[in-house]
């Protein structure tokens, strides 16, 4: 089974495979230059609707190959399934022996606590698969990003260049680390 034809649930969310007809909502996403401009490994802005349709025929077509509990979610309101953002937990370089933590939200969702819930409700669901820590790579610059997963209880680790030719700031959760009444771990140089 893959990851991706696991459906998982939460209070607001439901998070499910992508489909092609989410390409209108997924370009709203991944369209957005300020979505765009911190993916990692880097990824052009995504510039209309047809090549939008394509990266999610890779991505469907990729997801049949990975490994449970590896894959790509549409992340869509339960109150009038509208997708909102995209996430996933994949392999990371080299050695795909890390795995990934991450989401791209609308950044008119931003702040509606999205986020939060998509990363309890993947992380949850990976160590239940028995996966015992997940990595989010964020570049330096984002301090949103890097304020984001340590509100989510991700402990900064340090930075590394060895995944996708960036320099990025490493933060690892672990399942203790969901409980968020846990003491804050480590912060980042320069963390404001």
């Amino acid at each position: 089974m893959t990851a991706t034809t696991t459906t998982l649930t939460s209070e607001r969310l439901t998070l499910r495979a992508w489909r092609l007809d989410d390409a209108q909502e997924a370009l709203r996403i991944y369209g957005h230059p300020e979505v765009a401009r911190w993916l990692s490994p880097a990824m052009d802005r995504v510039h209309d609707l047809a090549a939008m349709r394509l990266l999610l025929q890779q991505w469907i077509a990729e997801d049949s190959r990975l490994v449970s509990p590896a894959g790509r979610w549409a992340i869509e309101r339960a109150d009038d399934l509208r997708v909102v953002g995209g996430a996933v937990l994949l392999p990371l370089p080299p050695g795909d022996e890390d795995l990934e933590i991450g989401w791209q939200l609308n950044p008119s969702m931003w702040g509606k606590g999205y986020a939060s819930e998509t990363t309890f409700a993947l992380a949850s669901w990976a160590f239940g698969q028995g996966v015992g820590e997940l990595f989010a790579v964020v570049r330096p610059e984002n301090t949103r990003a890097a304020a984001t997963v340590r509100q989510h209880g991700m402990h900064w680790v340090g930075e590394t260049g060895k995944y996708f030719g960036l320099e990025l700031q490493v933060f690892r959760l672990r399942t203790a680390d969901l409980d968020r009444t846990a003491p804050a771990g480590h912060q980042p140089p320069n963390y404001a």
